[in-house]
């Protein structure tokens, strides 16, 4: 074992070679003091040691520490500095030329599967398979309220009023609830005999649609009495997936596992339009524009497809425009801005893509969550995008709410260089003073003055001459209600 010092290293007063004096050594008892420092006793120079140690203790601890350098305990220490505020993280995992700012709202335990603005835009309300639903604020992303009196069940699908005065919502124990969004009240229940896949308010806030599984067909209750204003069973050869209410309240559109469409009017108790075989592969969603003129439709064929729902003609460059190469994966959901100037849509590759409705084409992509994109939304200003996603069994992330700020997508280099790369250029509708793009490629371009829907509203218009003018001659007859089977796909 090796052996200890006799006593503590002295600690001499004069400068040292590099001229710094050392500190000196703190008083020691009289009888040390007739000594000179080398032949003190070595309990006396233990205990001035001590002193030492300790006078420079309380000495640190009347000042700071450098507050990068832990240890420097012998350097005199610089001014106190504010220590920098960690970066805060607020891209998400985007594309290198796009940045879009966006909150993340966590929560719910499980999928997310429904999102909805509300309140002007200030307010976000969610459902999910947790059997709960979120109001959340959209400035903060904090949780308002978590609504009691909540399903026993996972929530499908809520749906809220324009005015924000209630909402519904379906859930896995074949229940449709009403609530009122301000106090949180559970307004009214009831139970149907089979699941219920989607429920839509109309906008005027007098009916609820839903989507009924087993049944194949739509309910249509009043959202004051909760009784049942309608109900057609078999209205689709397979399973619905989703039904939407038009903006005037008076025309209900549902899509099935049959690939079919079917627009049904609440005045006449039926079909109007019935187009057959629109998409290759189960459609999964559908949403009206404000005019009511147009249905955008999303399906599993990795496609969207908008269609003009007075003819319910296939067409290209028209009155119908297919959205192709947009997703990897299966499209899940769609929503049109409210002056339909783009589309969102949501996909199983778990990105949401914006599109440039007139043109066709994709503008950007999201991406960030880490599994399926359920449902998507867009503020009244155009500002926000929402967007849902489902749990990711191998780790559990996600299930969360995103809200993207798209406020200035138009300025992102990646949109740019896109706009480029196709040779579009920007140019104002003369009819309803929207921009619109054009490719400058185009020999008509230049003869073009008015953007995609005020054309095809003149070709509607154009159309309804023709009709009447066709029903005047044989008689009367209703040519509106017809049956289009487009395309050739099984």
């Amino acid at each position: 074992m090796a052996s200890q010092p006799a006593c503590a290293p002295s600690c001499p007063e004069t400068p040292d070679e590099g001229g710094k004096a050392k500190v000196p050594l703190p008083p020691v008892s009289s009888g040390d003091l007739e000594r000179p420092p080398h032949e003190l006793p070595c309990a006396a120079r233990v205990k001035a040691y001590g002193r030492l140690k300790l006078s420079m203790l309380e000495a640190r601890q009347g000042r700071p520490l450098a507050p990068v350098d832990s240890l420097g305990l012998t350097r005199a220490s610089p001014p106190p500095e504010e220590e920098p505020t960690p970066e805060r993280k607020f891209w998400g995992d985007q594309e290198t030329l796009s940045k879009i700012p966006f909150k993340i709202m966590k929560g719910h335990q499980h999928i997310v599967t429904s999102c909805n603005f509300c309140v002007d835009d200030t307010k976000l309300l969610s459902g999910s398979y947790d059997c709960t639903v979120k109001l959340w604020d959209a400035v903060d992303g904090s949780v308002v309220r978590d609504f009691e009196h909540r399903p026993k069940a996972p929530v499908l699908d809520c749906s809220v009023t324009a005015d924000s005065r209630r909402f519904v919502t379906a859930s896995h124990d074949k229940a449709v609830r009403a609530w009122d969004l301000e106090t949180g009240k559970l307004l009214w229940k009831i139970k149907h005999k089979t699941f219920i896949a989607s429920c839509k308010l109309s906008p005027d806030g007098k009916y609820v649609v839903s989507a009924l599984d087993v049944d194949r067909g739509i309910c249509i209750t009043d959202a004051e009495t909760a009784t049942t204003v309608s109900y057609v069973k078999n209205h689709h050869a397979r399973s619905l997936t989703a039904c939407c209410f038009d903006s005037d309240s008076q025309k209900v559109a549902s899509v099935s596992l049959d690939k079919n469409i079917k627009i049904w009017d609440l005045a006449s108790q039926a079909t109007l339009l019935s187009i057959t075989k629109a998409h290759s592969s189960a459609i999964s969603n559908c949403c009206f524009t404000v005019s009511g003129h147009f249905l955008c439709t999303s399906s599993w064929d990795k496609t969207l497809k908008i269609w003009n729902v007075h003819t319910g003609e296939f067409r290209n460059s028209g009155a119908c425009v297919t959205l192709m190469q947009g997703h990897e994966g299966s499209v899940s959901s769609c929503h049109f801005s409210r002056d339909t100037s783009f589309l969102v849509s949501g996909g199983f590759d778990r990105t949401v893509a914006i599109w440039d409705v007139g043109e066709g084409y994709r503008k950007l992509s999201l991406k960030g969550h880490s599994d399926w994109v359920t449902d998507v939304a867009i503020s009244n200003n155009k500002k926000w995008v929402l967007s849902a996603s489902k749990v990711n069994v191998a780790n559990l992330r996600d299930r969360t709410v995103r809200l993207w700020n798209i406020e200035e997508i138009d300025q992102i280099p990646m949109v740019i260089k896109y706009k480029k790369a196709l040779g579009l250029k920007v140019k104002q509708c003369e009819v309803c003073e929207k921009p619109f793009s054009t490719y400058e490629s185009d020999i008509f371009s230049e003869t073009v003055t008015k953007c995609v829907f005020c054309r095809m509203s003149e070709d509607l218009s154009a159309e309804a001459l023709s009709a009447e003018a066709l029903s005047s001659s044989s008689g009367g007859e209703d040519i509106r209600s017809r049956e289009c089977s487009l395309g050739t796909d099984d």
